[in-house]
């Protein structure tokens, strides 16, 4: 891995999302990224992934909400970072924020069924650091944690279930990121 190449994603992907926070939080939002880059890594021993590859893959996986919640633009990330990093922020994002949630949520289920394994594994990282941060949260707030949102714990639980059967969509061997993913799903959803 070049460490300087990591290095200055980190950098840039901080300044990019300087003063954003977590959903009605006071962590910083640069921490998700960064949190779902290293579940990324951890599953890297399952693949066969190239060097570059894997890579591209955490550079991309820091950088995936630069392109959709900052002024940073794709042609930004490519002149910096390469032309596989940005096709993966592209493939990572939701950037037509004008459409309606449920619009942009079907488009990224449809999207992912037919996403290669690299991507998908991307987006399954991202979906982990988000549902473990509700589980996390739930521990002090309980049922209140879904109050975060626009869209309540009905819609939150649809769309990550839509996912998760999006990513094992065709796939004869499920990796455990996916397992995980399904198991923070089942975990999170669980009323208490």
């Amino acid at each position: 891995m070049d460490f300087n190449k990591l290095h200055r994603a980190i950098q840039f992907a901080s300044i990019a999302h300087d003063g954003q926070y977590r959903k009605k939080s006071n962590i910083p939002y640069i921490s998700h990224p960064f949190s779902a880059a290293m579940f990324l890594c951890h599953y890297f021993n399952e693949t066969n992934f190239s060097a570059q590859q894997k890579e591209d893959m955490v550079i991309a996986t820091v950088l995936h909400d630069v392109w959709e919640d900052t002024e940073v633009t794709l042609d930004q990330i490519e002149k910096n970072f390469g032309q596989n990093v940005a096709n993966y922020v592209r493939a990572a994002s939701e950037k037509d924020k004008s459409l309606h949630w449920e619009e942009r949520k079907k488009q990224k289920i449809e999207a992912l069924k037919t996403a290669n394994l690299d991507i998908k594994l991307i987006i399954c990282a991202d979906k982990v650091h988000n549902l473990l941060s509700i589980v996390e949260d739930k521990k002090t707030e309980g049922e209140a944690v879904w109050s975060r949102f626009n869209r309540g714990k009905e819609d939150q639980e649809w769309y990550y279930r839509s996912i998760y059967q999006s990513l094992v969509f065709g796939l004869d061997e499920v990796p455990s990121l996916f397992r995980e993913l399904k198991s923070l799903i089942d975990e999170c959803f669980i009323t208490e």
